[in-house]
């Protein structure tokens, strides 16, 4: 018999984030996030400054979760950069998600340039108690 602790939620979403960060955006991110795991919850955190909340798309799509962000150009004519660091254009994240994630089940807000995304455990895959009952004294002495 093998036991062991582990967290398959953080281990799996921790796996992804490397995985995605290191082939698609390299050393530096273009939309930064972070996991965090909720007994009830998965929550992602995705910075997303300057951006306008209406070109924020996330769509969930057999099992994957999109993350879709437009920062449109804001230069003149007149203007000639020297120094542009800013992604312009749209960037798009994507995560797999989990079996024990209910993916109907996505909420998505945006604050102060954050998008938080909120997504259920599923219930079979809750922490559950397990009730340990006292034998008997009956059935102690039958043994």
């Amino acid at each position: 018999m093998y036991l062991t602790t582990f967290d398959p939620f953080a281990r799996d979403l921790q796996r992804q984030f490397d995985r995605l960060a290191r082939t698609t955006f390299g050393p530096s991110a273009a939309m930064p996030m972070d996991g965090v795991r909720h007994e009830g919850d998965v929550v992602l955190r995705f910075d997303v400054p300057g951006i306008d909340p209406d070109s924020i798309e996330v769509t969930v799509d057999r099992g994957v979760l999109s993350v879709s962000v437009t920062r449109s150009d804001e230069r003149n004519e007149n203007e000639k950069f020297f120094v542009r660091e800013r992604t312009m254009g749209t960037v798009t994240r994507r995560v797999r998600l989990s079996e024990n994630l209910n993916a109907e089940a996505v909420e998505a807000d945006y604050r102060n340039g954050v998008l938080q995304v909120r997504i259920p455990v599923v219930e079979q895959a809750k922490p559950r108690k397990i009730e340990v009952r006292q034998a008997d004294a009956q059935q102690e002495q039958a043994s």
